[in-house]
């Protein structure tokens, strides 16, 4: 079984199937199923549109919702760019996870009917704008909520990290290669 470059784990013939039933032609385009969960049992996700979820969305003109500034009499609107929201729920001792990315904490405030307060960051990335929540559920005690606020739109520092010695020798051996 070859793997697929989109899906490693999955083969290619499993991973074309995949991909036309659960891959829009649109990578950027919101899947149609609302209340899709993830489910591995079967072998393949279940409805998950991971193009979506990897790629970052590029923002257009006149995309998202439209609000009245208040105590202005002029009637003027201005738009207000709605980012997607990702949670997840984990089992963990340590409130923050570490994800691949590099977060700066912004802030903290204690939540109502929460003995656990909740955690702001910002992604350190100079031109990505993505936040995230972290709180641990007051009812039960061992799962940590972090909820993601938009998309990032660079690759993963850590991931870069651990690839570039590998990225190094392929470059360098292109030229060997080449020769034969």
């Amino acid at each position: 079984m070859e793997p697929s470059p989109h899906f490693p784990c999955l083969s290619h013939q499993t991973a074309s199937a995949s991909a036309a039933r659960y891959c829009p032609s649109d990578p950027y385009s919101p899947p149609e199923q609302q209340g899709q969960h993830l489910s591995f049992a079967s072998g393949e996700p279940s409805g998950v549109d991971w193009a979506s979820l990897l790629l970052p969305r590029p923002t257009q003109e006149g995309e998202g919702e439209t609000r009245r500034e208040k105590g202005r009499s002029s009637g003027r609107t201005r738009k207000v760019v709605s980012r997607p929201r990702f949670a997840f729920r984990t089992r963990s001792a340590n409130d923050v996870l570490d994800d691949g990315y590099r977060w700066r904490k912004y802030g903290q405030k204690a939540v109502k009917n929460s003995m656990f307060p909740r955690s702001y960051y910002r992604c350190t990335h100079h031109t990505c704008n993505v936040k995230k929540q972290v709180q641990r559920m007051s009812e039960d005690t061992s799962i940590v909520v972090t909820t993601y606020e938009g998309v990032h739109n660079h690759p993963c520092e850590k991931l870069m990290e651990a690839l570039s010695p590998l990225l190094k020798q392929v470059h360098l051996l292109a030229p060997v290669m080449g020769m034969l």
